[in-house]
């Protein structure tokens, strides 16, 4: 049974577009644990992801894509170059992961903040909690078809 997840991302670094025309990328740079948990242990290859775009105008939900493979080493960890490296993590005990996203769809428009959290069936959806800071949450199957049809202008 497949699984339902949102990731954040800037759309600035890297975005809906971006993935559209890399078809497959590593999902790098997450340094949070909780977050690193759910992709660790929580997502499956198959399982479906809302990408939202923060920091955008308008922040929101930019499209589609699933979980391409199994949770692997962040190679941005271990490159002293990278904003993400980490020094105490070590290839042979590596601390950080990262999942391969595939490319499903873009929406025809941005599903932004402010229509998501009108949304009776987002109440209780995890990202858009107050104070909520992880760049990767749970989704239920309820709300994934909720943002597919807000997306459909439904």
């Amino acid at each position: 049974m497949a699984g339902f997840w949102l990731c954040k991302t800037e759309p600035e670094v890297y975005s809906i577009d971006d993935l559209a025309r890399d078809r497959v990328t590593g999902w790098e740079g997450v340094r949070n644990y909780q977050a690193r948990n759910f992709m660790r242990d929580g997502m499956s290859p198959g399982d479906r992801v809302l990408i939202y775009h923060s920091n955008a105008d308008p922040a929101g939900v930019a499209g589609v894509a699933e979980v391409a493979g199994a949770a692997k080493p962040d190679p941005t960890q271990f490159d002293a170059r990278s904003e993400f490296h980490d020094p105490a993590s070590t290839r042979a005990e590596p601390r950080w992961l990262m999942r391969e996203l595939r490319f499903v769809e873009r929406f025809p428009r941005t599903v932004g903040i402010d229509q998501l959290r009108g949304c009776a069936a987002l109440r209780e959806m995890v990202a858009l909690r107050k104070g909520n800071r992880l760049s990767v949450t749970p989704v239920t199957k309820g709300e994934f078809a909720a943002v597919l049809r807000l997306a459909a202008g439904k």
